[in-house]
């Protein structure tokens, strides 16, 4: 675990920052935490700063601007490749995504090269999502496995682990998706590169501070990025992700 780089994205994150990293500290004591702050005018920047000075493990970088969740994570596993963590991790600071889920999906990722906190396979849940929520993941996630030809039941999902391995064989520059569609994109690649992919079912919790980042333009890109990597796939000469080996696909059964 000395070797796991958690990965925090923010943008107007101020009432979460600091409980997100305490309880991230509190599952994987030994991981290393990089808070990836896009110019928040509430002040996250800041706060994250103030917690460098007392946890030598934790590290800001602020970015310019507001240039969304690819952008920022991409930045984040170029840091992780750099600087030789073995493993890095995906996680929202809202507090979605529950970090007593790291130490399973860190041991799960000595062995996988992607591993996926998944809310759509067995044992996995949504807890205090509106229906309107509910039915735009779901069929969110069967349309892209539909089109893509994917094994995955989470393709959206935004809490996983990736073997720095697999991350430093891609061409991240190649990912230009944001939101759901990154998450998409960089799961189907490594799916279609012939990666190991594990589903550890999670339980899922809306936030209670601040406003969700969704809006209509993420859904938006997600569909017609998948219908055209869909199209791609089935034209006679070939796909946009080439397949290099047989891929392998399991859940992680609670």
């Amino acid at each position: 675990m000395g070797d796991a780089l958690v990965l925090v994205p923010t943008y107007n994150e101020a009432p979460n920052i600091r409980d997100i990293v305490a309880r991230i500290r509190a599952a994987v004591p030994h991981a290393d935490i990089l808070v990836l702050d896009d110019a928040s005018p509430d002040g996250t920047g800041s706060i994250a700063d103030a917690i460098t000075q007392t946890d030598a493990r934790v590290a800001v970088i602020h970015r310019a601007e507001k240039a969304g969740l690819g952008a920022a994570y991409r930045e984040g596993f170029r840091y992780a490749i750099e600087k030789r963590y073995a493993i890095v991790v995906e996680i929202d600071a809202d507090g979605s995504h529950d970090p007593a889920e790291l130490p399973t999906m860190l041991r799960l990722a000595e062995t996988a090269d992607l591993v996926i906190g998944s809310r759509w396979v067995r044992g996995g849940s949504v807890v205090d999502w509106p229906r309107h929520r509910l039915a735009i993941s779901r069929l969110g996630n069967r349309y892209a496995r539909a089109a893509l030809r994917s094994r995955i039941r989470d393709l959206t999902a935004g809490f996983r682990a990736y073997r720095t391995e697999a991350l430093h064989e891609m061409d991240l520059d190649a990912v230009s998706s944001q939101g759901y569609c990154f998450q998409v994109e960089m799961a189907w690649r490594l799916e279609r590169s012939g990666c190991r992919v594990v589903e550890h079912p999670i339980t899922f919790v809306e936030r209670t501070e601040g406003d969700s980042k969704m809006h209509l333009g993420i859904v938006t890109e997600a569909l017609w990025r998948v219908t055209a990597w869909g199209i791609a796939l089935r034209l006679p000469s070939g796909s946009p992700h080439t397949r290099r080996g047989p891929a392998e696909h399991s859940a992680d059964p609670r």
